[in-house]
């Protein structure tokens, strides 16, 4: 019996580290996958007195991309999101995340801005709602206001074509 604890307990730290084992660490799900995107007001990053949110992009499929000018990941990511903007293919929509109003907007005019808006999100709470972890981040968000997909770091082509296009294509989520 006292054999037992011992081996129980062992059979729960196994049951714990595989699971840890066979996940990938770069995929926290969002609890919005399938559900209503969180509506959100803030004030636009290059016109402050102007509030802009989900509204702006209701009806549409957008792009929402949280990003930080102390985000490495970020300037990683904002060459292809200039060149996915060139084409067209989606409306992309910022969340300036915790950042330094006057960096992020010079930010912007060094290296180009690829968002329709960008939101001012100060404090972090828009970001809160999303459930953001970090950024970059960016959520595939259905024109009925569904996230379809939420993207973890920075953004590259192969994950645009390997997650994105086939669900913007189908208008939605994969059965």
């Amino acid at each position: 019996m006292r054999f037992a604890i011992p081996i129980v307990v062992f059979l729960l730290l196994v049951v714990v580290f595989s699971f840890g084992l066979f996940n990938d660490p770069r995929e926290l799900p969002s609890p919005f996958l399938g559900q209503q995107a969180p509506t959100f007001q803030a004030p636009s990053l290059k016109e402050p007195e102007r509030t802009v949110g989900s509204a702006d992009y209701a009806g549409k499929m957008a792009l929402v991309n949280v990003w930080a000018t102390w985000c490495g990941g970020c300037r990683q990511e904002h060459p292809f999101l200039l060149q996915l903007a060139r084409t067209g293919a989606i409306p992309i929509y910022g969340i300036n995340w915790r950042d330094n109003r006057e960096e992020a907007l010079r930010w912007l005019k060094q290296l180009g801005d690829p968002y329709e808006f960008s939101a001012f999100d100060e404090d972090g709470r828009v970001g809160i709602d999303w459930g953001v972890y970090g950024a970059p981040e960016t959520f595939l968000v259905s024109p009925e206001g569904i996230v379809l997909h939420k993207h973890l770091g920075p953004l590259t082509a192969a994950a645009w074509q390997e997650d994105f296009v086939p669900l913007i294509e189908a208008g939605g989520p994969s059965s």
